[in-house]
């Protein structure tokens, strides 16, 4: 009697539908998730980004489309006192105060990096200027800053060292210096605590090996500290160039780009000249002019990080 093996049934599996292979497409996954952040930048940054560089080749005004009037937007502003001089202020402002932010800013960092008491109060202390408004601080300043109301000038009368109040915002350069040492004291939390975090990163036994071969404090500043903290020099830096390059509260909340137009920023007087002046064409070449010193920006931190990638053997993709 032959024996007979009973016949196996296998289940067929189901080939995926449609709608399953899509979802399994990884380009088309890329797409969907995508695709709500490029819409959300193409709607509030580059439409506008595109449409402030199309104002900046025609003569709108407020009220008035405008026509196409190529580059005389610029050849005008080539030739306006007001504009070079916001130009330069723009420039000295933000190379001054990012030195100035990145000194004390260092300092505070080196500082804070130490075994110090109550290192966690001081550390939250010292942010506060990051997180007050910019506005409310500029507020600050201008009472600080007045001739009739400020602190400075009742404490120099009432110690002798000056004989009536001093105008710091009513003449040109000691406005230029207010504003500058405004920005600087509400930056260097930004940059200290940014520091701060490099810093800490660092590995402890870099300095025991540097002690141990007799090296200086300097010299470990300058052959470990700096070194290892470039990449996030770079980046910090930029954005400190940025932020400070196109501020617009603090110079408007305190002197309006006065007295006689020499603090005006590029910033604030593109907006002088395209919202209350209604040149809404002149404002936006003039802030169309910003981008190159932003791309500027940006390439130092590219150059910087790739400085750093070339120093530790890395390629530079």
């Amino acid at each position: 009697m032959s024996a007979t093996t009973a016949p196996v049934w296998t289940k067929t599996r189901q080939q995926p539908g449609a709608l399953a292979r899509l979802f399994d497409n990884k380009a088309f996954l890329i797409i969907v998730c995508l695709a709500p952040a490029v819409g959300l930048l193409m709607t509030f940054l580059t439409y506008p980004l595109g449409l402030g560089i199309w104002l900046a080749f025609t003569d709108t005004t407020i009220g008035r489309p405008g026509i196409w009037v190529g580059i005389e937007n610029f050849e005008f502003l080539m030739e306006d006192p007001i504009f070079l001089n916001s130009v330069f202020y723009s420039v000295f402002y933000t190379a001054v105060a990012t030195f100035g932010k990145f000194g004390l800013g260092l300092w505070l960092a080196l500082l804070l990096n130490q075994h110090l008491p109550m290192k966690s109060l001081l550390r939250a202390i010292i942010l506060l200027p990051w997180i007050v408004p910019t506005v409310l601080s500029a507020i600050a300043f201008w009472w600080i800053y007045d001739p009739q109301f400020s602190i400075i000038s009742y404490l120099s009368m009432k110690m002798g060292l000056t004989e009536g109040p001093i105008d710091f915002i009513n003449t040109a350069w000691p406005a230029r210096w207010s504003l500058i040492f405004a920005n600087i004291w509400r930056g260097i939390p930004f940059v200290a605590i940014s520091l701060l975090a490099g810093l800490q990163t660092i590995s402890p036994s870099l300095y025991e090996a540097a002690l141990l071969d007799g090296a200086t404090p300097w010299q470990r500043f300058r052959h470990i500290t700096f070194p290892m903290l470039m990449p996030i020099l770079a980046i910090v830096m930029t954005f400190s160039i940025i932020f400070t390059f196109t501020d617009f509260q603090l110079v408007y909340a305190i002197t309006r780009g006065g007295p006689v137009n020499s603090t005006h920023l590029m910033a604030t007087l593109a907006f002088q000249r395209g919202i209350p002046g209604g040149q809404l064409g002149e404002g936006a070449a003039i802030a169309v002019a910003m981008i190159p010193f932003l791309v500027f920006a940006t390439l130092f931190s590219y150059f910087g990080l790739a400085r750093r990638k070339w120093q530790q053997g890395e390629s530079n993709d």
